[in-house]
């Protein structure tokens, strides 16, 4: 048992090493590894792929990748994907042996080839065909020894032990050949803990290309959840400039002018400003769904603007003096625009506290929210008023 999940990770991890020792452990939870498999192809937050041609080169490149990332601040469950270490059964024929019996190497081949299976003819049942297999049982293919025994006839119908044909011996192979794009790969897979992504893999970028030499022909590329918080960044460098934008024209269309659309869109600066101190004091990193947050965080800002400026406007349309309209609307709007921000603000208390599943994603947004309303609504009630005050007497000014 454990508090919090990290300290969980551990007590498995000790357990697991006492009992099972030699393994590569990795840990994660079942929907997310799944996820993960699934949209980038690996289980692990971060994947460094090699590609090369050599697979004894992959496998030292690799090493020395995954010595490099162990190092690394953040780093877990650090892995190398496994390529080799499957015994292989090679029989390599002896020409000059076979020669001086006068046997084919097609013949002992065929010899070989039976004890995984043979056909040697078919059997029809109407428009059905059916092969007929021959295959040594599983106590010959099992022992080496009766392997070795395996009888070819020659010519004159002497059978000859396979042993004296070919070398037979068992010998480590590879146990995957992995391609991507033609070319093959091997990938070295870690996990993410106590540090942001974007962080971890910029540390990792810079230890690997300083300690690790790739030949001519090998290079790298870094997949897992860090492509899918790229694509979703490049998404955000469009989605949130349009957002802005849209916001502004919003604005105008409302007031059908740009200066109240610029006074209520102050508020977006000053609402960031907060949001950011907020992930600050609480030592969060930026996330995408930290980004989230501050999109949503500029709707309640502007909306609190508009509430009161739209206010303004409407007493000055009733004959108020600027003094007056900017007194009585900050007056009776304090009341509605607390209410607005207390709302959000409140209601995004539990995810900014929660430690539960997908806390990393709600805790940066909920932040962020709150965060930014504290300074957004102190901008609404005491700086818009002041800010609302001088561009109208400058306007009446101007217009004198």
């Amino acid at each position: 048992t454990a508090s919090t999940k990290e300290a969980l990770v551990a007590a498995f991890n000790d357990a697991l090493e006492r009992e099972v020792p030699g393994n590569v452990l990795s840990y994660s939870q079942p929907i997310e590894l799944r996820v993960q498999e699934l949209i980038a192809g690996v289980r692990s937050d971060l994947a460094i792929t090699l590609f090369g041609e050599d697979l004894d080169e992959l496998r030292r490149i690799g090493a020395d990748i995954t010595r490099v990332v162990s190092g690394v601040r953040g780093a877990a469950d650090v892995k190398l994907e496994q390529t080799s270490g499957l015994p292989f059964l090679r029989v390599k024929v002896r020409r000059d042996e076979i020669a001086r019996y006068g046997i084919n190497a097609s013949q002992v081949l065929d010899v070989v080839q039976a004890m995984g299976g043979r056909a040697v003819g078919e059997v029809l049942e109407g428009q059905r065909r059916f092969d007929i297999q021959v295959r040594f049982t599983p106590e010959s293919r099992s022992d080496i020894e009766k392997i070795r025994m395996l009888k070819v006839a020659d010519p004159q119908g002497r059978m000859i032990p396979l042993s004296q044909l070919a070398d037979i011996v068992v010998e480590e192979g590879p146990a995957q050949i992995t391609r991507e794009n033609y070319h093959r790969r091997i990938a070295v897979e870690a996990n993410v803990r106590g540090t942001d992504l974007a962080s971890f893999v910029a540390d990792v970028q810079q230890a690997v290309g300083s300690q690790v030499t790739l030949p001519p022909g090998y290079y790298v590329e870094y997949g897992g959840q860090f492509e899918n918080l790229q694509r979703a960044s490049q998404r955000l460098l469009l989605v949130v400039p349009v957002a802005l934008f849209l916001i502004f024209v919003v604005l105008y269309t409302t007031f059908g002018a740009v200066r109240p659309a610029l006074l209520i869109y102050f508020n977006i600066p000053i609402a960031a400003t907060g949001g950011v101190v907020a992930l600050m004091l609480r030592a969060m990193p930026f996330s995408i769904s930290a980004a989230v947050g501050f999109i949503a965080l500029f709707g309640v800002a502007v909306l609190n603007g508009v509430v009161m400026i739209s206010y303004f406007i409407e007493l000055r349309r009733q004959g108020l003096g600027v003094d007056e309209a900017v007194m009585t609307g900050a007056e009776l709007r304090l009341r509605p625009v607390l209410m607005t921000a207390l709302v959000a603000g409140l209601g995004f208390v539990p995810m900014a506290l929660s430690t539960g599943a997908g806390a990393e994603v709600q805790q940066p947004l909920a932040t962020v929210v709150i965060g930014g309303l504290v300074t957004s609504t102190t901008l609404t009630l005491l700086v818009l008023p002041a800010l609302y005050r001088w561009f109208e007497r400058d306007e009446r000014e101007v217009e004198l």
